[in-house]
């Protein structure tokens, strides 16, 4: 094919190209755009009034040596492992038990789903009040069984309880849905055929519904991993842009917040932001590392 016939068979797509065009364009306004303007800035100091100057390495320097910021990231790495963990385990066992269900099946799907779809900013307002000290329900039901009611927002352990209690109620029914979708794709013969077999349930679980289900596994752990580590209106809501007792509910997105808006730092900021997307890079890549050799050793 000649230069001249290609660039001809090329601009016959022209109308392909120009349904497509909209995409690109606020693609590239709001998604392309604002990613370089974050790299650029990271290098300068700029308060968002006066003119702007480069610094350099400056801001990342100053990062890797604030104490702060070491302590949001521990803080984010403990509430991801906290509110992950429980979530996905819990969202396969309904998901499991909902598969086996034969009665008001949708109405239970529903009602898992209302979590993920309610405001998050009032869902934070209604858990703070659940673990509040003195009108909590938490208290309330440690004090009918004669246990000692405890400061929850106000304790580092309790802080970070409240916020994991939260994420895993708000995102326990999407996972199961997705998990359930994917249960409802594995052949019923090879259920039959571990059946005719004589393996139990537990050993059909193992053996067959968590080796199919590996794809939408690795799916909903990455899907949680990018959401767990920019965790930033739950404790925002509940113990407000200090991060609470001690910073314990200061995570990285928060941090960053903070630099931002309240005290306009920009350009140590979209440093921050940087990290954030570098953390998140690191831990999608290590569950999927994971997942991946789990799956080609079986």
């Amino acid at each position: 094919m000649t230069a001249t016939a290609g660039r001809k068979r090329i601009w016959s797509y022209w109308r392909f190209y120009l349904a497509l065009s909209p995409f690109y364009v606020l693609f590239a306004v709001f998604g392309l755009y604002p990613m370089l303007s974050t790299i650029v800035l990271a290098f300068q100091r700029w308060d968002g009034l006066s003119a702007r100057r480069f610094t350099g390495l400056d801001n990342f320097a100053f990062l890797i040596k604030d104490p702060t910021f070491w302590q949001a990231l521990e803080n984010t790495v403990v509430l991801f492992l906290m509110s992950t963990v429980p979530t996905l385990v819990l969202a396969l066992v309904l998901a499991v038990m909902l598969q086996s269900a034969v009665r008001f099946t949708n109405v239970y799907r529903i009602a898992y789903f209302i979590p993920n779809v309610t405001s998050l900013v009032a869902m934070a307002i209604f858990f703070s009040s659940i673990f509040s000290t003195n009108f909590g329900l938490v208290n309330a039901a440690l004090r009918s069984l004669g246990i000692p009611q405890q400061d929850w927002l106000g304790q580092p352990w309790g802080i970070k309880i409240a916020i994991s209690t939260m994420i895993v109620w708000q995102w326990v029914g999407y996972n199961t849905l997705i998990y359930l979708a994917g249960l409802q794709a594995i052949p019923k013969e090879q259920y039959e055929a571990a059946k005719v077999d004589g393996a139990g349930a537990v050993r059909t679980f193992f053996s067959i519904t968590l080796p199919q289900l590996r794809p939408v596994v690795l799916f909903t752990v990455v899907m949680s991993t990018i959401g767990g580590l920019q965790t930033f209106t739950e404790p925002q809501v509940m113990v407000g842009n200090s991060g609470g007792t001690g910073q314990s509910g200061m995570t990285v997105v928060l941090f960053f917040y903070r630099a931002a808006f309240l005290d306009n730092d920009y350009g140590y900021a979209a440093a921050i932001a940087l990290s954030i997307f570098a953390l998140v890079l690191l831990f999608t890549a290590i569950n999927w590392r994971i997942f991946r050799e789990r799956g080609e050793n079986r």
